[in-house]
């Protein structure tokens, strides 16, 4: 009989959740456009309504300061992504529509951010990249420095953006937004921060973080794909035009006839994340595997220990075993782990995250990912540390037989 698969890898999606199912089963047999206004419509609009307030409610938001897209990728780009007529992607209510100044964002953003940074790479704007400690972590001292440095570069009266994640989806590290709001607060700067890794994890309030928008992803927490969400802050921040142009859906903000089902199944899950949230039972479930691990590969270099982490993520090394040949035994173990970003064709590729961070060659090349969640189990997380202890036994064959190699010729 097979051995049951172990799927640790709920960084790159987390299952979906019992209740998010049913509520998207029970939203599909819903018939009415959201925008109607008979008892069809209305019902079909209440199931957003839920969902809306419900989303709010997990990162201490307000239902009228969310709106709904496709997914993170989808936010990251109407907000930073240039808007060619207005030079402005987010503006303050009350502001007439300053002109969008510099991006500024950490070199180890999500691709989504970065390649949306990139976009202002024309005459009329800038994108700004911060290096990190080694730790991973991005200081005030250096985003002060930044903003400082974009002043020259952009017109007059412009506001900067400012893009930090809350929670690094490879290494798990997690940065003070807090902190950095205050800096980019004090340098008229747009705060916005990629949170799509924190629900279910860590604690969002938004009103401690002190960010003008924040976005989800709801497959990260339980939800269906293809659905997530922007959260402007006390609904003083709102995009300077839809980045769909459509019918006036979502506030005016994105165009299209709301996918309902998909955002009912988001609801469900941004709820299940804030009755069930319990960090403590991924820390134990991590230190588990990480202390196992060490006992088994002394060598074994697990980036960002020491440093404030999400519980549920462990991103590690192991000396001579490269990411390819590990993923590869792991897979055929029956364990289902990534290495880096899921975001990134299906390819095994160096991270940029690792090369930001400045880890060294072999960190680079074989750096692997394990992330669990509410229902992993110590059997799944022993099912890994078996695949270790080969793939470390194997390369500890591998250069004694190397070592006796060359014994053996230098005689």
């Amino acid at each position: 009989m097979a051995k049951a698969r172990a799927y640790l890898d709920w960084n790159a999606t987390a299952p979906l959740h019992p209740a998010a199912r049913e509520a998207v089963l029970r939203a599909l047999d819903t018939i009415g456009n959201p925008s109607s206004i008979h008892a069809e419509g209305r019902a079909a609009r209440a199931i957003v309504e839920e969902a809306r307030a419900s989303v709010a409610a997990l990162v201490g938001g307000e239902a009228e300061n969310v709106v709904f897209t496709s997914g993170a990728t989808e936010a990251a780009n109407a907000l930073l992504g240039a808007d060619q007529a207005s030079r402005s992607s987010v503006f303050l209510c009350g502001d007439d529509h300053p002109p969008r100044g510099a991006v500024i964002y950490s070199e180890t953003e999500h691709p989504c951010v970065i390649a949306a940074a990139m976009r202002s790479m024309d005459p009329a704007g800038a994108a700004l990249p911060i290096k990190p400690q080694p730790d991973g972590r991005i200081t005030p001292s250096a985003l002060a420095e930044m903003l400082e440095r974009a002043r020259p570069l952009q017109p007059n009266g412009a506001r900067p953006l400012v893009a930090i994640q809350l929670a690094n989806n490879e290494t798990g590290v997690l940065q003070d937004i807090p902190a950095l709001a205050e800096i980019a607060r004090a340098g008229g700067a747009i705060m916005i921060v990629d949170a799509a890794q924190g629900p279910g994890r860590v604690e969002i309030d938004f009103n401690k973080l002190g960010a003008d928008a924040l976005f989800l992803s709801a497959h990260k927490f339980g939800g269906p794909k293809g659905v997530g969400a922007i959260v402007f802050v006390h609904g003083t921040t709102r995009l300077a035009r839809a980045f769909i142009a459509g019918g006036g859906q979502e506030r005016g903000q994105r165009g299209g006839t709301e996918n309902v089902s998909g955002i009912a199944g988001m609801g469900a899950a941004a709820r299940a994340a804030k009755a069930d949230f319990d960090p403590e039972t991924l820390i134990q479930l991590r230190e588990r595997f990480e202390d196992h691990l060490k006992a088994i590969t002394p060598g074994v270099r697990i980036v960002g220990e020491g440093v404030a982490r999400l519980p549920n993520t462990s991103l590690f090394a192991i000396p001579g075993v490269t990411a390819e040949r590990a993923l590869i035994a792991f897979d055929l173990a029956g364990v289902a782990i990534s290495s880096g970003s899921a975001c990134s064709s299906g390819k095994v590729k160096a991270s940029h995250v690792l090369e930001a961070m400045g880890e060294p060659d072999w960190v680079k090349a074989g750096a692997i990912r394990l992330s669990v969640g509410p229902t992993t189990t110590q059997a799944e997380i022993d099912q890994a540390l078996a695949v270790v202890e080969q793939l470390a036994k194997r390369e500890k064959a591998k250069n004694s037989a190397s070592k006796g190699a060359f014994e053996v010729s230098a005689a």
